[in-house]
């Protein structure tokens, strides 16, 4: 997130687009709320009537998979208004000029065709936003798991830079983080392309700096991805280690990612519970949960944070950071012989530009946001004030493109897939609590009730859902949430393998799954 999450609070409009936040981040979501009754006004865009959107004041129900194009309508009705910050654009921005030529084709009347928006609606949500002294801007996976998540990232940077709307309080573009630790596996180099803190792997004074600190000499080129890893498997990758994370069920394609993990002729897991991936596992460790571990996350806001144990860990129960060392010792690796997560911590503040001014004791409030670059920083609740890190903003010429599957004879009705408020992710945990059983049992696939009547299915029955991959039974309950020709389901019960039916394709830079978008067929059982 650009900003601090006490920022939410302060708005003038607040455009969430692709986030179901007050079931997704719900203790997060009471800052909107707060800003909501203080008098601002909140612009929702979805494909489901969700729960944001009956709290909004102008609320944009665009086709799955459209983003991109109410975007570039959004950009053109900015321009036209004549609402852009031309002193920011002037001292912060370059490329504006042609995207200003760019955007000129992409009219509120077009983005309507594509969206299902009415254009009305459009240039009421572009004047609102564009004519705001303070604009925030939150999204969650539902921009970024498409083939063009990239797209739908840079046309909302395009907005913020338009109008200014980013390095000032109550601003901002912010991304809700999903899960407690993703900003601080980033942050410690969890990625293809970057070593940690951010610093690209195809930069030859980066590897030299790395070289120095471990003795090895790592390519000048960016790792493969996950995506790659499993196409991989059983070719020229024969082992792969999962730390935390229940692949089988959140990957699309459950037949092609199980077929990969079936191919390698040994497959470790880490993990707190046996789940379904752990159950194909040839060796599983138990690993201690966060109730029993000592260590250090980075929330949504860049905040880094310590974590305390505060009951022992069950049976034979370690550490991750103690299983992975004790794995690298054994496989010959120098420099792994850590007794604490307080010296790999310090190592991570050490090797790390943004992490420089912090270390183990300085961390134990939970006071700083990165980046702090020396001790004497007080840290950096909001990014980009004053000036951008890597000098000025870059206006995206982007462009609209249909998802990788559409509608058809054959597939005539749109899937979307999501999380719910009762479940958390694949029910790793949540689904081993009587509680959240009871509220929320089994899963459902919410359907209109007028395309109940039309599909000839029964509300509380059984229906065959299928895609381009293959076909799971799923019970029908129907809500106006979801449009018509608009089907959605969550991916998080194993009985009700949603993920076999995704995976139509995968944005190209970051190899992101559309798992937002996939058509479907539905057949009464």
């Amino acid at each position: 997130m650009s900003n601090p999450l006490v920022d939410m609070q302060k708005p003038d409009v607040i455009f969430c687009i692709g986030t179901n936040m007050t079931e997704c981040h719900p203790v997060a979501a009471t800052g909107l709320k707060k800003a909501v009754a203080r008098g601002a006004k909140l612009i929702v865009a979805d494909p489901r009537r969700i729960g944001l959107a009956e709290m909004s004041h102008l609320y944009l129900p665009l086709r799955v998979g459209s983003d991109t194009a109410l975007l570039l309508g959004m950009a053109h009705v900015i321009a036209r208004e004549g609402l852009v910050d031309e002193e920011f654009i002037k001292n912060r921005t370059v490329g504006f000029d042609e995207f200003f030529e760019h955007i000129s084709q992409w009219t509120p009347e077009w983005a309507e065709t594509i969206t299902g928006v009415p254009a009305k609606d459009i240039e009421t949500a572009a004047m609102w936003y564009g004519s705001a002294d303070k604009s925030a801007i939150y999204y969650t996976l539902g921009i970024t798991e498409h083939i063009c998540g990239v797209e739908n990232v840079q046309s909302l940077c395009n907005l913020a830079l338009m109008t200014g709307n980013i390095g000032r309080e109550g601003t901002g573009i912010n991304p809700m983080r999903g899960q407690n630790n993703i900003q601080g596996a980033g942050d410690s180099g969890a990625l293809p392309n970057n070593y940690p803190g951010f610093q690209s792997v195809t930069e030859p004074a980066n590897q030299e700096k790395f070289k120095r600190e471990y003795g090895t000499e790592v390519e000048l080129e960016k790792g493969i991805t996950k995506v790659t890893a499993l196409e991989l498997c059983g070719d020229s990758i024969h082992a792969m280690l999962i730390d935390g994370e229940n692949t089988l069920l959140s990957d699309p394609d459950r037949k092609h990612c199980e077929h990969a993990l079936r191919s390698l002729e040994h497959l470790v897991v880490i993990d707190i519970f046996l789940t379904e991936t752990a159950q194909l596992a040839d060796v599983v460790f138990p690993a201690t949960a966060w109730g029993e571990t000592d260590g250090v996350c980075t929330n949504t806001e860049r905040r880094v944070q310590r974590m305390r144990a505060a009951v022992p860990p069950p049976g034979e129960a370690k550490p991750d950071w103690w299983i992975i060392c004790q794995l690298a010792q054994r496989l010959g690796f120098n420099g792994f012989d850590f007794d604490s997560p307080t010296p790999i911590f310090n190592e991570l503040c050490r090797v790390s530009p943004v992490y420089a001014g912090l270390d183990w004791e300085r961390v134990d409030k939970g006071e700083y946001q990165w980046p702090v670059p020396h001790k004497e920083h007080p840290g950096t609740p909001r990014l980009h004030e004053g000036e951008f890190v890597n000098g000025r903003g870059v206006f995206s010429n982007v462009h609209y493109r249909d998802p990788a599957e559409t509608i058809d004879d054959a597939f005539p009705i749109w899937l979307t897939t999501g999380r719910r408020l009762q479940s958390y992710h694949t029910r790793t945990q949540t689904g081993r609590a009587q509680g959240i059983e009871y509220l929320l049992p089994e899963e459902a696939l919410e359907v209109n009730p007028a395309d109940i009547e039309k599909w000839g299915l029964t509300d509380g029955e059984w229906c065959k859902m299928s895609s381009a991959r293959g076909s799971i039974t799923i019970k029908v309950k129907a809500m106006n949430r979801s449009p018509r020709g608009t089907v959605f389901a969550s991916f998080s019960f194993a009985d009700v393998p949603v993920n076999l039916l995704t995976g139509s394709g995968y944005d190209p830079v970051t190899h992101t799954a559309e798992l937002k978008v996939c058509p479907v067929r539905l057949e009464p059982l």
